[in-house]
């Protein structure tokens, strides 16, 4: 079982349309959260722990999750899937890039 949890800013748009889109894909189980201050759901250390691969959407992410929580990541593989915050929860263009880019790493086990 993969558990990917996808990481942006505010847990608003892309990383919840992640976690919808391959919540029904086999063996991967998902959650979603946000780095920013006032996102929906805020990154916790328990959320890292549950993870087996860890997606972030830009470079500025991983930073800010290597600065915050480089105790909690233990050599997890964190993927930056270089997707700006230019798309709407759910966007036909955004669930496109984002089977392009997850795809791989949750089909190769």
């Amino acid at each position: 079982m993969i558990r990917a949890l996808f990481i942006c800013s505010q847990n608003r748009l892309r990383s919840p349309t992640a976690e919808q889109v391959f919540s029904t894909w086999p063996n991967v189980e998902t959650d979603s959260a946000g780095l920013g201050n006032d996102a929906d759901v805020k990154l916790s250390a328990e959320q890292l722990a549950w993870a087996s691969k860890i997606f972030v959407m830009e470079k500025a992410h991983r930073n800010k999750l290597s600065q915050r929580f480089k105790a909690h990541l233990n050599g997890k593989p964190v993927i930056c899937l270089g997707i700006p915050d230019d798309y709407d929860y759910m966007q036909p263009e955004l669930v496109a890039l984002l089977e392009a880019r997850v795809g791989p790493f949750l089909r190769n086990r």
